[in-house]
């Protein structure tokens, strides 16, 4: 299989990747025919899913933006992703210059690509690290350069979470990073969910059955179950909703169908 120029030697590129899945989903360039293949299997059950990744990317620039506005200047994201138009950095910095940003991905390419984008770029950084180990987080190099954990603090998980089983202890890690924050700080999430799908659970379920097949499972949980990262947090209003109805810029009736499917929100620890 060909090797494009971009793709650090470490990969595998005959086992896809969920950022590089996602990459294609938003219309990127950083995929491999592997990752183009398995989205497309999850596509003939689940249509809307690039649909469904641009809901999440449009709900996390106004969450950025609404963070800024509360006067924040520091973002953490974990599960970045293959930074594509419109990342975390370009809409912070876009609306507060020297606002400081630190991407986290344990995908290599998008920790490859990330650097590349990076570059000349001192108030933004990327480390390779995994959200079920926050510590690793927490005490990098990049962090503790760029931010202050005395001072509040916008955690981004975006689409992350789902990927994450029960048995790794996701609400534990969650917890670990909370504690790590200041007052003020805000928690900005979304996960996917059957609840809004417009499709019933069992089809729905067959893209789920792809993301099993290549070893990276995702978790459906319901917006009970999801309310729960929310612990130790404070709701912004509307609270925990459909992304399309997170502070929308347009109206919601206006949204594809499938970009209802799954929860977003944002909370402040007290």
């Amino acid at each position: 299989m060909e090797r494009p120029a971009w793709a650090p030697r470490s990969i595998d590129v005959s086992v896809p990747s969920v950022s590089r899945i996602y990459d294609y989903y938003l219309g990127g360039s950083h995929n491999f025919e592997v990752d183009r293949e398995a989205a497309r299997k999850a596509m003939e059950f689940l249509p809307g899913l690039p649909k469904i990744s641009q809901a999440n990317r449009a709900f996390m620039r106004r969450a950025v933006r609404f963070a800024v506005g509360e006067g924040i200047s520091q973002f953490l994201d974990i599960g970045s992703g293959i930074p594509t138009f419109g990342n975390v950095h370009e809409v912070a910095q876009g609306a507060r210059p020297g606002a400081h940003v630190v991407y986290v991905d344990h995908d290599p390419v998008a920790v490859a690509h990330s650097q590349a984008v990076l570059a000349g770029n001192d108030d933004a950084d990327v480390v390779a690290a995994d959200l079920r180990k926050p510590r690793e987080i927490l005490d990098s190099a990049p962090v503790r350069r760029l931010i202050d954990l005395n001072r509040p603090v916008a955690l981004l998980l975006v689409a992350i979470l789902h990927f994450v089983e029960d048995a790794d202890d996701p609400y534990g890690a969650v917890a670990e990073l909370r504690d790590a924050l200041a007052p003020g700080s805000l928690l900005v999430l979304t996960h996917a969910s059957y609840e809004g799908v417009p499709l019933p659970p069992e089809r729905a379920g067959g893209a789920v059955d792809v993301y099993h097949d290549i070893r990276n499972p995702l978790i459906m949980r319901s917006r009970e179950e999801i309310a729960r990262f929310f612990e130790g947090y404070d709701m912004v209003e509307p609270g925990l909703v459909p992304m399309p109805h997170w502070r929308p810029d347009t109206a919601p009736e206006d949204e594809d169908p499938y970009a209802f499917s799954g929860f977003a929100g944002v909370g402040r620890t007290a």
